[in-house]
């Protein structure tokens, strides 16, 4: 059957700058209190509805699928702190997590610190961040979001008595942290704009109105938060631009006192800090592309005193520290992949963790407590379950204490994993990794979901995915394409792929998919596109600049709007990005963020299929740009493909807030690209 798209309402807008006018008919659409704005993304919601109503039943043949791989009544490896094994356990049949603890051994009788599924109840959207613990182990600080706007109320719990106190603390990032008093603490407000910017100190059981500010970042292109150091000794306040940092510093035995400044902040260097016996060790970029590790003494911390204890290397990324006793552990990235390094204090032995897999992702796990030759770490790859391990340093034996159940039978040797190259327009080797089946031919004719992100200098690491196994199952291919603006290669990665030299990360992910068609892993007719927030971004640009490569493509939460999103500092998150896309009052930016903003380059040409999700409350990429993005292409192109735009009502940027809730997107995703391509369940 043929359902009529909604077609949405064109009201003449011009926006100028710099002496360039853009008109913009779907501007209005940004007015979230208009009935008129909800009632076009209800009507885009009952379209894809109808539309895909024929896949409902493969929709949740694949939901189930999905939460039938999932252990319900699973539990995290407990982890030992101050006394105390913590650790979080799911119920069966249940969306929300179960906070506990145990005193003194794991066998212990179990305390619940929050049973977030109790505290849900009757309420469309919840989730609990920043769990923080007195250091007498006797009071709870937690945040509770109730709308998916990432503004939380810190609550309190005695938990001697288990009440909750009456009062909260409103529009925070909802974390704080406890001064050694066991009762002072220090949290994040967020302003308008949702940026974290004032720093308040609060006396428990004391009106939260009368709560002193401590620091306010009046630098709108910075953030703060505050936290306290794994030795329990300070207290700290970050300030973190995208390309800066600094640090403030206060004795967490001295909640009266004044926090003293670490370093002052500088343009273009990052500095990150942790504390131990005398001494405070620093990560930083500072005349290190990089990063490298310096020391410093507690008395005088400015960066004259530091002193280089590992050096920059050209070959290898310094990402993350743990400190010990007797031992220094780097998380360090080289070739695109993480490695682990073991330096002993005393006899300054040196050795790395060896891993045999050619694509796959290790990272430092918790380590509270310092007095320990044991490191717990994360292991996981393209076809390797999340493992938690524990590792010890002196002997080098390895105890897997857990590793992620997939129920129904998940067999590894399966699937094949590969890692290969791309050439870039410039000749650089883009890495690609690549999971499939057993018993694939690459004769040019299989499906292929190739995911992309690239910015922000984060690097999309090769994990497994229970819930992708849906589509490896039935014949896909999945590919990461580890393009410039992430950081896999190291730092240069990101930075040639921001700022202006963004479009190589449109044009890296471009050269991927014709590499992986030049190998026969695909065909043009059977290469799909996913990509997320500034992925969704890569999504529309490659797009606009080549829709004759691709299938079929889903855009979740894109940031498409970018010129105009940039140009409008009252939108959250916008001051703090000049360090990312630039700064379009300055003309050089202008011109260049909108030779490739996705919403601006549409144009009369034919576009692959798609599927546009997004949600009401997102803080980080309002619903708008998509809204309006859907709306011009449906204006705009050429052809018949299939054109869908999904807002959840009750979510923001992460989507739906309950642990099974949100597979149901995912179905919704996976069904999309199955009925476009045509494959079909024999059962159903």
């Amino acid at each position: 059957m043929k359902f009529n798209p909604p077609v949405a309402l064109k009201i003449k807008k011009e926006l100028s700058e710099h002496g360039n006018i853009r008109r913009d008919d779907y501007f209005w659409l940004n007015e979230s209190e208009n009935p008129k704005v909800l009632d076009y993304l209800e009507a885009e919601n009952k379209y894809t509805d109808e539309v895909l109503k024929h896949t409902l039943e493969l929709q949740e043949k694949i939901y189930n699928e999905i939460i039938g791989r999932i252990k319900q009544d699973d539990a995290s490896v407990p982890y030992r702190d101050n006394g105390y094994y913590y650790y979080t356990r799911y119920e069966d049949g249940k969306e929300y997590p179960v906070y506990c603890r145990k005193q003194g051994s794991v066998n212990a009788a179990e305390e619940i610190l929050l049973n977030v599924n109790e505290m849900a109840k009757g309420k469309k959207y919840f989730n609990v961040a920043g769990l923080s613990i007195s250091r007498d182990n006797k009071n709870l600080s937690y945040g509770v979001d109730t709308t998916g706007r990432r503004k939380y109320n810190i609550h309190f719990k005695n938990l001697g008595t288990g009440k909750t106190s009456k009062y909260k603390i409103p529009d925070t990032t909802g974390f704080a942290a406890w001064a050694n008093d066991n009762k002072t603490i220090f949290y994040t407000k967020k302003d308008k704009a949702l940026r974290a910017y004032k720093i308040f100190k609060h006396i428990l059981g004391s009106d939260p109105s009368d709560d002193k500010e401590i620091y306010h970042e009046k630098d709108e292109s910075f953030s703060i938060t505050v936290y306290k150091t794994k030795s329990d000794k300070y207290l700290v306040i970050g300030s973190f631009s995208i390309v800066s940092s600094e640090y403030r510093i206060l004795s967490a035995d001295q909640p009266e006192g004044d926090f003293g400044i670490f370093q002052q902040r500088e343009k273009d260097v990052e500095y990150f800090i942790d504390h131990y016996g005398e001494s405070f060790y620093i990560k930083t970029n500072l005349k290190a592309k990089n990063f490298r590790l310096m020391k410093t003494g507690i008395d005088n911390t400015s960066r004259e005193n530091w002193t280089e204890i590992i050096p920059n290397r050209n070959d290898t990324l310094l990402e993350e520290l743990e400190i010990f006793n007797d031992y220094l552990v780097l998380q360090e990235k080289r070739n695109g992949l993480n490695q682990l390094r073991i330096i002993g204090l005393k006899d300054n032995s040196d050795h790395y963790i060896d891993f045999d897999e050619p694509a796959y992702s290790a990272s430092i796990d918790r380590n509270p407590e310092f007095d320990s030759v044991i490191l717990r770490y994360s292991y996981t790859s393209l076809i390797t379950p999340r493992s938690i391990i524990d590792y010890n340093m002196k002997t080098g034996e390895k105890i897997i204490l857990k590793q992620d159940d997939v129920l129904g039978g998940y067999i590894k040797n399966d699937y094949i994993v590969e890692r290969r190259t791309a050439d870039a327009v410039d000749g650089t080797k883009i890495p690609i990794s690549i999971v499939y089946k057993k018993g694939i031919n690459k004769d040019g004719n299989n499906p292929f979901l190739l995911y992309g992100y690239g910015s922000y200098a984060i690097s999309t690491e090769p994990i497994f995915s229970s819930t992708r196994l849906s589509l490896l199952d039935r014949g896909f291919i999945f590919g990461i394409a580890h393009i410039r603006g992430g950081q896999e290669m190291g730092r240069s990665w990101y930075d040639n792929g921001k700022l202006l030299n963004k479009k190589n990360t449109f044009t890296d992910f471009i050269n991927c998919a014709e590499f992986l068609l030049k190998e026969k892993y695909t065909s043009k007719q059977k290469l799909c596109i996913l990509g997320a927030s500034a992925g969704g971004l890569l999504i529309g640009a490659v797009i606009n600049m080549r829709p004759d490569l691709f299938r079929a493509a889903v855009a979740n939460v894109p940031f498409v709007d970018v010129i105009t999103t940039m140009l409008d500092e009252s939108i959250p998150l916008t001051t703090g990005e000049f360090d990312e896309w630039g700064n379009p009052k300055s003309k050089e930016y202008y011109d260049y963020i909108l030779s490739y903003s996705p919403y601006d380059n549409v144009t009369r040409q034919k576009y692959p299929a798609m599927l546009v999700m997004t949600g009401l409350h997102d803080s980080q990429v309002q619903y708008w740009e998509p809204a309006k993005w859907v709306a011009k292409l449906r204006a705009m192109k050429t052809d018949s493909n299939m054109l869908l735009l999904r807002t959840n009502m009750q979510a923001g940027h992460a989507g739906a807030s309950g642990r099974f809730e949100k597979f149901r997107e995912v179905a919704l995703e996976y069904a999309f690209l199955l009925d476009q391509l045509n494959i079909r369940d024999e059962k159903l």
